[in-house]
């Protein structure tokens, strides 16, 4: 029997991911070096492909992370969840600190996703987590798939597009029925130092939580040091402390971390253009969080992040051998597409998803975060008990 090793599939995912990583240094040259607010496009490219990388090697995703912790009590997805937000918390409070240094002087930290609490955002929430249990995984996630060679994630996208204008077309009637709520900074009401002692306390309590119901995990085998980076899963610590640096780092150089403003821009541009909603969206431009707006530059700081992002994953992805084309059965097409549009519209009137609003705004000290999270994954347990009577 012969003991040779097939070496021609690495061979070739190494070429395929060094083409891409070719793609990434041509696009860094070609898109402008700044936006209209004067932001580095190519630094946000550069961030969105790091945060690609450590979300496809980390399996960064919320909701097969719950998933995974209620199906098999495997617990490293959601702590590392947990260690993204404390580590970000705590790189934010430093900033904020030195940025707004009397949190109770009325004063928002500039652009952080600081969002208002009501019934938009609850309902968003919810709806979120619904589509996140009948789609398969959140945004961010459909978005690094992409870069698995997930098919289906490119129909749940076009339901997202689909969901953001049915947002935008309830928006209004929402707005003049309950409003958009109370903007609450927590820093405003505690002080930093309160702020960042309750919020390390809720995290601290969560992760207790999660280990107290977690079931004991088969033991890996012993890996290389070249397995450990480019095959085998990230340590959900070390990928939550990356994760959360590279929050913090988007938020100084360019803006808050989030992947809806610019699919969110385009479905508006398009329904706006098509006369299909209001040309005047009650105070949605006055808001905090992942705001769309009407396009009117090819190049935005999210639209070069987000790409960033799915060709980052696809880089990891071929490196690890897991780009794998999978086809959906046409019986899931409306699942994944239904999914989609929950997911879009939860997004737009939330003003953001997981990472815009649960990461970005409960690092800043945004009870909008907390509240998002709940919400979020009320939704997403709703959704998991409907599953299993969806093709």
């Amino acid at each position: 029997m012969s003991l040779a090793v097939d070496v021609r599939p690495a061979r070739r995912n190494f070429w395929v991911a060094a083409g891409l990583a070719v793609v990434i240094v041509a696009l860094l040259w070609a898109i402008p070096a700044r936006d209209a607010l004067n932001r580095p496009l190519p630094l946000s490219m550069l961030l969105g492909v790091a945060l690609g990388v450590v979300f496809q090697r980390a399996r960064f995703c919320f909701w097969c992370n719950f998933n995974d912790y209620l199906s098999e009590g495997d617990a490293r997805g959601l702590l590392s969840i947990l260690t993204a937000l404390a580590t970000g918390t705590v790189a934010y409070a430093a900033v904020l600190h030195g940025w707004v240094p009397d949190p109770f002087a009325g004063r928002l930290p500039p652009d952080a996703f600081i969002g208002p609490v009501g019934v938009p955002l609850a309902l968003g929430a919810f709806c979120f987590g619904v589509g996140m249990a009948i789609s398969g995984s959140c945004i961010s996630a459909h978005l690094y798939r992409l870069g698995e060679g997930s098919v289906g994630s490119v129909l749940v996208l076009l339901g997202v597009g689909a969901g953001f204008i049915l947002g935008f077309l309830l928006w209004n009637p929402l707005y003049m029925a309950v409003g958009a709520g109370q903007v609450v900074w927590l820093p405003a009401l505690l002080g930093h130092g309160g702020a960042l002692a309750v919020a390390l306390a809720g995290f601290a309590v969560l992760a207790f939580v999660v280990l107290r119901f977690a079931r004991p995990q088969p033991s890996v085998a012993p890996v290389t040091p070249v397995q450990a980076i480019f095959s085998v899963r990230w340590p959900p610590v070390l990928a939550g402390v990356l994760v959360g640096l590279i929050g913090i780092l988007a938020y100084l150089r360019v803006a808050p971390l989030g992947v809806t403003a610019e699919i969110g821009s385009l479905a508006r541009t398009f329904a706006t253009d098509s006369g299909w909603v209001p040309q005047r969206l009650l105070a949605l431009d006055t808001l905090r969080g992942c705001i769309a707006v009407v396009k009117e530059t090819l190049a935005s700081r999210n639209g070069v992040f987000v790409v960033g992002l799915v060709l980052g994953a696809a880089v990891a992805a071929q490196l690890a051998g897991q780009f794998r084309p999978v086809w959906p059965r046409v019986a899931s097409l409306p699942r994944f597409l239904a999914g989609g549009v929950l997911l879009g519209f939860g997004a737009m009137i939330a003003l953001g998803c997981t990472v815009g609003v649960l990461l970005s705004g409960t690092m800043a000290g945004a009870l909008s975060g907390w509240v998002f999270l709940l919400f979020c994954l009320l939704g997403a347990w709703a959704g998991r008990a409907l599953r299993p009577w969806l093709p």
